[in-house]
C-alpha cells in the first residue's frame, strides 16, 4: 500500500513541478492541498482548543483551590474537561495527521535521490539533503592539510545517500575537519529551517495545551525530540513541515484572539464556578 501511495505522491509532485518549474513551490502547493484535505480534522482540533480556552477561568479556580493537592487538581480538571466534552490531548492530533505525510514525502524524496540523483534547492535549502548531509558536504568542501585517508573518508560520506547518514558519520566529519564548518553556506538554510520548525511546533503545543498542566512537559519535550529526529530528514520534508506548521499557527493564533474577544465581551458566560462534579 505504501508503495502505491508513494508512487502517486511522486506523480503529483512531478505534475506540480511541471507547472511551476520549482520543486520548492511544488512542495508548498502540495502542502496547501494536504491542508485543504485535512481541514475537517484540523477544524475539530481548533474547536477543542476554543472550548479549552473558554474553560480557563474555571481551570484557574481549580488550580487555586487545589494548589496543595496536585492529584486532586488533576482529577477535578479532567472531570471539568469531561463534563464539557473537551479532549485535552487533542493537541497531539495535528502531529498524528502529519506523520503519514512525513513518511510518504521521506520515501518519495529518498527514492528520487537514490535512483535519479535528484538535486534541487529552494531559497538555499537542499531539498534532497538533510542537515546531516549538508554538514558533511561542508566538511568535504575544504580538504587542504588533510591526510589522504581522511579525504577518502569524507568523499565516501559525501557520496552516501543522505537518508543513510547517522550522527556518528557527521561526528567523524566534524572531528576530522572542523574547519569545514566555516563553509556555513552548505548547511545554514537547512539548519535554520529545522530550528524554525521546532519553534513553530513549540508554538502549536503552547496554543493547544494552554492551561492544561498535563501537557506542559510535552510542550517542552516534544519539539526538542522531533527536532532531533528530523536532523536526518530531507529538506523537502522540512519545507512541508514548516509551511504546514506556519499555516496551523496562524489559524490557531486567529482562533485564540477571537475566543479571547468573545470572553471579554461575554464574561458572565465563562467566569462562573467550575462545572465539574457539581452537587
Amino acid at each position: 500500500m505504501w508503495d502505491t501511495i508513494s508512487y502517486w505522491v511522486a506523480r503529483l509532485l512531478e505534475l506540480l513541478y511541471s507547472f511551476t518549474g520549482s520543486w520548492g513551490i511544488a512542495i508548498i502547493l502540495f502542502t496547501l492541498l494536504i491542508r485543504i484535505i485535512t481541514h475537517p480534522l484540523n477544524k475539530k482540533q481548533i474547536d477543542s482548543m476554543q472550548k479549552m480556552q473558554r474553560l480557563q477561568p474555571q481551570v484557574k479556580i481549580l488550580q487555586e483551590k487545589y494548589k496543595n493537592d496536585r492529584e486532586a487538581m488533576s482529577r477535578e480538571t479532567m472531570q471539568l474537561y469531561k463534563t464539557n466534552k473537551v479532549n485535552p490531548m487533542s493537541g497531539c492530533l495535528p502531529l498524528l495527521i502529519q506523520l503519514p505525510i512525513f513518511i510518504l514525502l521521506y520515501r518519495v524524496l529518498s527514492d528520487l535521490v537514490s535512483t535519479e540523483g535528484f538535486y534541487a534547492t529552494f531559497l538555499g535549502i537542499d531539498l534532497g539533503g538533510s542537515v546531516y548531509s549538508t554538514v558533511v558536504k561542508a566538511c568535504a568542501a575544504t580538504t587542504e592539510g588533510l591526510t589522504e585517508e581522511v579525504i577518502a573518508g569524507l568523499i565516501y560520506l559525501e557520496g552516501m545517500p543522505s537518508t543513510r547518514l547517522e550522527i556518528r558519520n557527521v561526528g567523524y566529519a566534524v572531528l576530522e575537519n572542523p574547519a569545514g564548518l566555516l563553509n556555513i553556506g552548505y548547511y545554514f538554510a537547512n539548519t535554520l529551517l529545522l530550528l524554525a520548525n521546532g519553534g513553530l511546533m513549540w508554538l502549536q503545543q503552547k496554543f493547544t495545551s494552554s492551561g492544561n498542566p498535563q501537557m506542559k512537559t510535552m510542550m517542552i519535550m516534544m519539539p526538542i525530540l522531533i527536532t532531533f529526529i528530523c536532523l536526518s530528514l530531507p529538506g523537502g520534508v522540512l519545507l512541508y513541515w514548516g509551511v504546514s506548521s506556519l499555516l496551523a499557527v496562524a489559524q490557531q493564533a486567529y482562533t485564540s484572539k477571537r475566543t479571547k474577544t468573545e470572553m471579554n465581551d461575554k464574561p458572565t458566560l465563562y467566569k462562573d464556578k467550575p462545572m465539574g462534579n457539581q452537587q
